[in-house]
């Protein structure tokens, strides 16, 4: 079952002032980095996951998803917000993916008011989303799932993109009033970013989709503060920078037969990274069992 720590963990984020930065992960590793950084809370978000298994985010899987939020939690003690996506289906669908991910130890997962299965062209801004009455029911459907009464539901609106601003809010706090913990919304300018906040009766948390090239605001962590927000997700933070640096290691590896990284760096960084994965610990075990002492 879920984490009950990490699911107080996560309401205490909630109802303190502070602004929660859910910093976008796709694995164990990248979950534990940000840990071992004093990062607060992660999110295993629908386009990172799926960049990770090289396809678009409405082709991931509940299975993937689920089987990556095991591991991600299994990482780390800090609380993992999960992308569930369109809930992968209607009502009844959406209760099984409540308990599943719920299982695999996640302390919130948002659902969208888009159709299901969802469509690639959604990474254009070509959103296709359903009615409030049926979002309204997955909504109660996944609240009535879940185990524990502290699991966070997050209802998502798109309707921002495709029917304006005042549907947003709308939507948004009909989603509250169906018993969702907070909405996550997508302004279209700086103006309704400020906006929506002073108009939703409840909590509120964002996307701060970094080289977004829909035109749609990001803001630093004290902004979203001030404005109101209580999270925001950052999707591509890690994601694109981590691949540029694969990109110039792998060129160079070309281009001069070396990777062109210094060896003193190399071997503290190294270290680092089996001081992430505990390896000591697991040196220790041996050494106290299996392995004989050397001579």
């Amino acid at each position: 079952m879920a984490n009950a720590s990490t699911i107080a963990k996560f309401r205490e984020l909630m109802s303190s002032p502070r602004f929660i930065m859910a910093l976008g992960v796709w694995d164990p590793y990248t979950a534990r980095v940000a840990e071992s950084l004093g990062v607060e809370c992660v999110h295993i978000g629908g386009y990172q996951l799926a960049a990770g298994h090289v396809v678009p985010e409405p082709l991931l899987s509940l299975t993937e998803v689920a089987r990556t939020c095991r591991y991600v939690t299994s990482a780390v003690r800090i609380p993992v917000v999960v992308d569930a996506g369109a809930g992968f289906g209607e009502p009844l669908h959406v209760m099984r993916t409540v308990r599943e991910l719920e299982r695999a130890g996640a302390a919130a997962i948002h659902i969208e008011d888009q159709i299901y299965p969802k469509r690639v062209h959604y990474h254009k801004g070509i959103e296709h989303i359903i009615s409030e009455e049926e979002m309204v029911q997955k909504i109660q459907a996944a609240v009535k799932a879940r185990s524990d009464p502290g699991f966070v539901i997050i209802a998502r609106t798109d309707a921002m993109a495709t029917s304006g601003f005042a549907e947003g809010v709308k939507r948004a706090n009909l989603f509250l009033e169906a018993g969702a913990d907070m909405v996550m919304l997508f302004p279209n300018s700086v103006e309704e970013a400020r906006q929506a906040p002073r108009e939703i009766k409840g909590l509120v948390c964002t996307v701060n989709g970094e080289g977004n090239r829909l035109g749609r605001p990001v803001f630093s962590t004290k902004e979203y503060e001030e404005m109101g927000y209580k999270l925001a997700t950052y999707p591509t933070a890690l994601l694109c920078p981590v691949t540029q640096e694969m990109k110039r290691v792998i060129n160079h590896l070309k281009s001069h037969g070396t990777s062109g990284l210094p060896q003193d760096h190399m071997i503290v960084w190294r270290k680092e990274c089996e001081d992430l994965i505990g390896l000591d610990e697991y040196y220790k075990i041996e050494s106290d069992t299996v392995e004989p002492p050397a001579n």
